[in-house]
């Protein structure tokens, strides 16, 4: 008979976790080009197809449904991957309590459909609400399996899992939508994502649930759940509040120009971040006890995410009107400033994400919940300081806010406790940032003095220069500073050498490895 339990040992890992992280990191990075590139399709060819308020009709929904997805979890997988002794009774009871909280809320939804109907004015959404209620019962049930395959670093299973669903989905809804479905084909494709993760997860993680009994353990794993939970819920409503005082008070038309521009700045964001917590997450882990390879491994880690996210979205905010007018035509055009605005928060946020993954592997559940509180505070407060000035004026807000007083109170957080300091973080990123200002400024003299008037007119030549000449700018850049030429020295090393020479690490995967 199968030892259960066997499937949740990780004794094996730790032996080669450095080769797995390498492998994992460079599976799930092509899971991502994947998935980017299914979800830029979606972004740009439904919108070609579908009207601004039809998205935002979806996005009325997504937005107060958001909260729910957390609350589903319960911060549970985090404590499946995080407890290094957990058993197959406790697995099974976490995945019921899942199972169960994902059905609950369903039930909820569905009795709730005509109260958020009334509360957008929009009559349309009583059914929209009820059909993606059901996607909490499937993804409920999918929690513990996820988390399984993560714990036991399976990255290939992960993959062909999430990215095979991404693109059926996909699929799914631009069928639908060139023959007329309308905003149902973006119900369709919410729909059909939960449902083939479900599938992919129970058909390779090969563990099954026992039935539903008292075991002991459970409160003390529903306890660093909840906290985790508590954290996922306020960071969800710092992304889900703005759009719902948006669709409130401004309509389903500019609630469509708000969520196509936020979510076209975010795919990549959300692409970046994916991997590096399933990577991430597991590797820091298990290097808590050491805490000097734990800082030198955390500082690789914020180093690369900042190289490579914060001259790309540097670029992209002043290049904001050639990327509307490129990707959706003449009639997304009012959503240029909203995009602007999302790529300076892009500038910044997946820095914020990465710093934020140092409470957990140090079992700091509380001080993380306590950061999250005030993270999602000053979110709050600078939706609130752009209402008066429309929809762009909440984006902008949000995006100052970010740059010039979440990124310090993230930094000074989370380097309160542990072997990482404050210093550590700003030398980590500092390249990163004078790199991504001397694209920004390269960019905007391209087009205001040296890019040709026909040039100028062709947006997707434009963009191309100015790609280029971003991509240029900051390798230049990075190379004129001593850390980030290091950082970019160690990379290239990493490509090109079988064995990377020891004791010099060349990747985050290989700092774990050492």
């Amino acid at each position: 008979m199968r030892d259960r339990n066997g499937d949740l040992n990780t004794a094996h890992l730790i032996g080669d976790i450095g080769r797995r992280a390498t492998r994992g990191g460079t599976v799930m990075l092509g899971a991502q080009v994947v998935k980017l590139v299914a979800q830029f399709g979606s972004v740009i060819v439904l919108a070609r197809v579908l009207a601004p308020e039809e998205f935002g009709l979806i996005a009325m929904v997504g937005a107060m449904t958001a909260l729910f997805e957390i609350v589903k979890e319960l911060g549970l997988s985090a404590a499946t991957m995080q407890k290094t002794d957990i058993t197959h009774e406790q697995v099974s009871a976490l995945f019921w309590i899942n199972t169960g909280a994902g059905c609950l809320i369903a039930a909820c939804l569905a009795l709730g459909a005509p109260a958020i109907a009334r509360f957008y004015g929009q009559p349309d959404l009583e059914a929209v609400t009820r059909w993606l209620a059901l996607g909490f019962v499937m993804s409920g049930a999918t929690v513990q399996h996820w988390a399984l395959l993560r714990r036991q670093m399976r990255f290939s299973a992960i993959a062909i899992a999430e990215t095979g669903s991404e693109l059926m989905a996909f699929v799914v809804a631009v069928v639908l939508a060139f023959q007329g479905w309308g905003h149902w084909a973006l119900v369709a494709q919410r729909l059909a994502a939960p449902l083939l993760v479900m599938t992919g997860c129970w058909l390779l993680c090969r563990w099954r649930p026992s039935l539903p009994r008292r075991t002991p353990g459970i409160p003390e794993l529903l306890g660093f759940g909840l906290s985790v939970s508590g954290c996922g819920i306020l960071a969800t409503l710092a992304r889900s509040i703005d759009q719902i005082l948006v669709g409130r008070l401004f309509g389903a038309a500019t609630l469509g120009l708000y969520e196509r521009a936020a979510r076209l700045v975010l795919v990549p964001i959300n692409s970046i971040n994916a991997p590096l917590y399933s990577v991430a997450m597991p590797a820091l882990s298990r290097l808590v006890d050491e805490p000097q390879r734990f800082r030198r491994a955390f500082g690789v880690l914020i180093e690369r995410v900042a190289m490579v996210t914060m001259p790309a979205a540097a670029g992209a905010a002043v290049a904001s009107d050639w990327v509307t007018n490129l990707l959706f035509g003449p009639k997304w055009e009012a959503m240029s400033p909203l995009i602007t605005c999302f790529a300076l928060v892009a500038a910044v946020q997946p820095t914020l994400m990465t710093a934020g993954l140092i409470y957990l592997p140090q079992g700091r559940s509380r001080d993380l919940l306590r950061s999250t509180a005030i993270d999602v505070a000053l979110a709050i407060a600078s939706f609130v300081a752009g209402i008066p000035y429309g929809a762009v004026g909440v984006a902008g807000a949000y995006a100052a806010i970010g740059l010039v007083i979440r990124l310090p109170v993230c930094f000074y957080l989370a380097a309160g406790q542990g072997p990482v300091t404050q210093r550590d973080l700003y030398l980590r990123i500092t390249p990163s940032v004078v790199a991504s200002l001397a694209v920004a400024g390269v960019v905007w003299i391209l087009r205001n003095g040296v890019m040709p008037e026909s040039l100028l007119a062709a947006p997707l030549v434009a963009l191309a220069v100015a790609a280029v000449v971003g991509m240029l700018t900051a390798g230049v850049a990075f190379l004129l500073m001593r850390p980030s030429r290091e950082a970019m020295t160690s990379v290239v090393r990493s490509l090109f050498t079988r064995h990377p020479p020891q004791p010099v690490t060349t990747t985050f995967a290989e700092e774990v490895a050492e």
